[in-house]
């Protein structure tokens, strides 16, 4: 194994081990339970990830990479709006039943904890997060709708309240306070709240 390969193998080790270790614990993750879960020592960490943070914030970037690019295979070129939000509402609710979705809850409802107890750790988190969620953005961004086309700061907008919308149902789904919340349910409510946004700035300057 060559060196290069000896400090990715580590780097991803360290990623599943610290995202086990920290959706069970939050802030309270101990950074020699993660390095022996890896089969690696503590300096590794600070050597590929300079901080406890800086893990966790590449535990955040590695978790949801995967699923933003699931949802950019989901949404085809091509979709008016409408259509393109019905087409991620449903990608959506299919991951809250993939085997890795409590998991992630678990994760989601850490983080937040995390932020509350360390500012610096929450800025950083949302800056990643924000990182991700471009992708989102770039999905919308230059679609038809009511006549005008999705600017990135309208699809910017749209991106953050479906964000809000379905977080809170996909963590009402395991504790029972989303019953009926199906893949119909999640299109329905997220093409009304597309409808409803003034998205399209009908009186821009489009010269």
């Amino acid at each position: 194994m060559t060196r290069a390969e000896a400090k990715e193998r580590n780097r991803r080790a360290l990623l599943d081990a610290a995202f086990q270790v920290v959706s069970r614990d939050g802030y309270r993750a101990r950074l020699e339970e993660i390095a022996e879960r890896a089969d690696v020592t503590t300096g590794a960490i600070y050597s590929l990830f300079g901080s406890k943070n800086g893990l966790v914030v590449a535990v955040v970037a590695d978790y949801l990479r995967p699923h933003y690019e699931e949802i950019e295979r989901a949404v085809p070129a091509g979709l008016g709006l409408l259509e393109a939000v019905d087409a991620f509402a449903r990608q959506y609710r299919r991951m809250c039943d993939a085997p890795d979705a409590l998991p992630r809850l678990s994760l989601q409802i850490t983080l937040l904890d995390m932020a509350l107890h360390d500012p610096d750790l929450g800025s950083r988190l949302a800056e990643s997060i924000r990182a991700q969620e471009a992708h989102l953005i770039a999905v919308f961004t230059g679609r038809s709708h009511n006549g005008g086309t999705v600017t990135p700061q309208q699809a910017q907008r749209l991106a953050t309240a479906l964000r809000a919308l379905f977080v809170g149902l996909g963590q009402g789904i395991p504790l029972g306070l989303a019953p009926g919340a199906d893949e119909q349910f999640f299109a329905d409510t997220a093409r009304a709240l597309a409808s409803g946004m003034s998205l399209v700035d009908h009186d821009a300057d489009t010269s």
